[in-house]
Parts: C-alpha cells; structure tokens; sequence
C-alpha cells in the first residue's frame, strides 16, 4: 500500500468516511442515489456505484470515537469487503480525521487483509494500490506508512503462528523461523539445547520439555539499539507449542485449541519485528522458553520435585501447571543475566483468568506501580485492556510445600491466576519493576477472518505502544 499526497481529478475508487455527525451535516449535499437508511454508524458501509466507478460510504460512529475504534473500523472493511475492492488508485475523503486517526485507518486495512495461512493476496498489498489523502504532507504520510506496514509484519506474524496446526509448528521448525528472523533484522540469536540447559541448570524448563520427542529450544532473541543510554525491555513470552497437558491430561473436548499456548511468545515476536522495522531506540531482550507439554514415558508426574534455575525446588502438583514452570526459568534467567529497565512476562497462563474476564481483558499482576499505570493506561489506549489484580503476601501461603520450597499450584479451587502470579514472583531475582499478564483470554478467541477460534494478535500493539511512546 503506497499512500500519495496528492487528489487526482479521477477516481474509479473512493472511501468516503463519516461519523454520524458528519452524515447528519453531508447527507444533504448527496444525491439520491445515498439510501436513507445509511446513518455512519460504526461499521455501516455503503457501496455506490455510478458511471466513474464505485464510493465506499464508511461510518465511523459517533464523533466521539477513540482511536483505536478507526482501526477497528478499518480492520473490519478490509475483511469484509475483500472480494469487491480493486487495487486501484482510491482516494479518501476524511478531512475530520486527526493524524493518529488516519494512521489508525491504515494499520486496520493492512491488519484486515489476515487470513490464514497469511499471503499477500488482499488489494490493498497490491502495488498498484494507492491510497490518496490531501490532508497530511508526503513526509507524514510515509512515517504512517512505514509504521502501518511495520505492525502488520510484526501481528499478522503472530497470528499466523498461533493459527498454525501443531503439525506445523515443532520446536524445530518454529526456531528456524526465529533464526531466519534474527538474520534478517540483525538480532542476537542463541539458543540452549537439552544438553546445555542440564549444564546451566534449567531444571523447571527441562522437566516440562523431558516428555518432548523434540529437543529443547531455550531461546534467546536480543535487539539493540545505537542510542546511548537506551531504556531495555526484558519480555518472556510463555512458548508451549501444543499442551497436552501432561500426565495430568486435559479432556479431549477443545484440546485442539492448545495449539495456542504460544500466544505470549508470539506476541513478544510480533514485537520484535516492529521493534527492527522501526528502528526503536530502546533494547530488548526477549526469552522464550519453546518446548511442548507431552506425554511419555519420561514425563514429569504429580509429585515430583524439581529445581529452577535459581535453585528453588518445587513440588510439582498439577504437570498442567507447567507454563509457570517455563517461565519461572525464563524469569530468573532474564533477571540473573540481563540488566533490564522493566521485566514483562506474557502468557495464555490461566482458565481462572478466562472464568474472571472472558475475552474483555487480560489480568495484570506488578510490583511497581509506575509500570502498572503505564500498562492500564496503554491497554485503554490500544483497546487491549488490562485489569489489575493484587499480589498480596496472604496468597503465598497457598504454594508453601511440605517437600520443596514452593508448589506449583495451590489446591484451592479459587483464584488460580493470582496464584500462579505469586509463584512466578518468586523467579524475578526482586526486579524492580516487573509485571505478569495473563492474556489466556484474549489471545484467541472469535475473530472476523475465522469460523472458528482463531489468534487475535493480542499484545502486539500493547507492548509496541508502551515501548514506543514510554522508553
């Protein structure tokens, strides 16, 4: 998609955006050919076809409109009107948007163009497609371009790897897409197999991968920055390929959904990409701990205890409480190793979490109250919301074992998701400044493209915007 300053005198294709303010003040000004029954209201499109070719009347809503409701807007005509559009110079009639709206526009219609598999097909990757708008210099219409297209690259990548069959995503073949990657945006990448994660001492890792039929993959993908005295992200992204569950086997009913136990990592990733796209002037570090949850004769089992890389045992209760495990490693390994401004940990972690907020938000856990402003703040921003819940010392008492420094879960039947927060901060090394999101909400779930559940790139723009706008 090339975006133009420039309004040719014609077109043979034009979006002609209103909220209902708009249409109310416009509506006269149009001919009779505009049925009554177009309002603008969110989502409403009308096609108008007339001897010069065709008009898309789009309705944004009310005047009110958040920004993120454009892209949203904009995301849904790009799905839904896939067969008719032509890629064609269009010109676009939106003089009431503001810049950031405009750009919201944008990244929704690359963003709609997903389906999977992904493949440039839609009109608007077409390069004979142009988008024409008078009302922002060239320069400014470039810097929304190059940023619209950095954020489909990075969300339509983790999208497409959520939506990929188990089949298609071993941990081989998903670390050699993370180290064709890292070559193509020059990021450190290493790697621990299961041989060099028993000499470091990643126990909880190793017995969550023991089962695997596939080596481990304990990833590291490092982006850096040549501004100096640049802020640095550390993010682990929860990378359980597919999850049995383990011994402690989860009903068949819905188990295929498990292909989408991946949905931190994926997030994490898609951010990277922006973050090399863009040339961000901040540093990350990203962890993920690849692996899946098995079944075999060497399996973890109920009762076992193992040690962390930070040398704390734990009684494992539950071997379906193992993405904790992964990263409680993850953690402590980022902490132990790595100088970070902020420490995040996203992961498709909880049901608790699913039973407290649907698909509505994600649950925050942090130990700072900055970051969590930043975060709450950035969520409403994007519309992937987050909600805080407490850490309080009172549920650590829940995880005390009687043959280990901590259990992996509590036998409680409440509160699952602040439980597994607790014990994951006990990996962080009192990193000052960490949160936990559990988005196994929000990460998958009903979307436009799929009749089914399907990845909704949650965690892509929420970590993008945060490091973009807060570094």
């Amino acid at each position: 998609m090339k975006l133009i300053n420039k309004k040719n005198k014609n077109y043979t294709q034009v979006f002609h955006l209103f909220t209902e303010e708009e249409w109310t003040k416009a509506s006269k000004n149009f001919n009779k050919n505009i049925p009554t029954f177009f309002t603008g209201k969110k989502h409403e499109v009308f096609i108008n076809a007339h001897e010069e070719g065709i008009t898309y009347f789009i309705g944004l809503g009310k005047s009110t409109l958040q920004n993120f409701e454009v892209q949203q807007v904009a995301l849904k005509f790009s799905q839904t009107q896939k067969e008719k559009l032509q890629a064609v110079p269009t010109l676009i009639f939106a003089d009431f948007l503001n810049e950031k709206q405009f750009e919201e526009f944008v990244k929704g219609l690359l963003i709609g163009t997903y389906n999977y598999p992904f493949e440039k097909n839609h009109p608007f990757w077409n390069a004979k497609f142009e988008l024409h708008f008078e009302n922002l210099s060239q320069k400014k219409l470039d810097i929304i371009g190059q940023k619209a297209e950095a954020l489909s690259n990075g969300q339509l990548a983790c999208q497409d790897w959520m939506n990929k069959p188990a089949n298609l995503k071993k941990a081989e073949i998903f670390s050699s897409y993370l180290k064709n990657i890292a070559k193509k945006y020059e990021l450190k990448y290493t790697a621990f197999n299961r041989k060099k994660c028993e000499e470091l001492g990643l126990g909880a890792y190793l017995a969550v991968n023991q089962a695997s039929a596939h080596d481990a993959a304990f990833t590291i993908l490092e982006y850096k920055t040549t501004v100096k005295n640049a802020k640095t992200f550390g993010l682990v992204g929860k990378c359980v390929l597919f999850d049995t569950g383990g011994i402690s086997l989860k009903p068949f009913t819905n188990m295929h959904y498990m292909k989408s136990d991946m949905g931190g990592a994926t997030a994490v990733l898609g951010t990277l990409i922006y973050a090399a796209e863009m040339k961000l002037p901040v540093n990350i570090v990203a962890i993920l701990p690849i692996t899946d949850n098995a079944i075999s004769e060497n399996a973890l089992l109920p009762s076992d205890v193992i040690t962390a890389y930070n040398g704390k045992t734990i009684e494992v209760l539950d071997t379906d409480a193992e993405g904790r495990l992964i990263l409680a490693d993850g953690l402590s390994y980022l902490a132990k190793n790595y100088k970070t401004d902020f420490l995040i940990d996203l992961a498709t972690l909880t049901g608790s979490s699913v039973r407290m907020f649907g698909d509505t938000c994600a649950a925050m856990f942090s130990n700072d109250e900055e970051l969590k402003n930043l975060l709450i703040k950035t969520g409403d921003k994007t519309n992937q919301r987050l909600w805080n819940l407490p850490l309080w010392d009172i549920w650590k008492d829940d995880i005390q074992s009687d043959v280990a420094d901590l259990k992996n879960m509590s036998l409680k039947p409440v509160g699952d998701c602040i439980i597994a927060a607790k014990f994951l901060e006990q990996f962080i090394e009192d990193h000052p400044k960490w949160a936990h999101l559990d988005i196994a909400g929000v990460a998958f779930g009903n979307v436009g493209y799929a009749k089914e559940k399907a990845g909704t790139g949650y965690g892509v723009q929420l970590l993008i915007d945060l490091i973009e706008n807060y570094h």
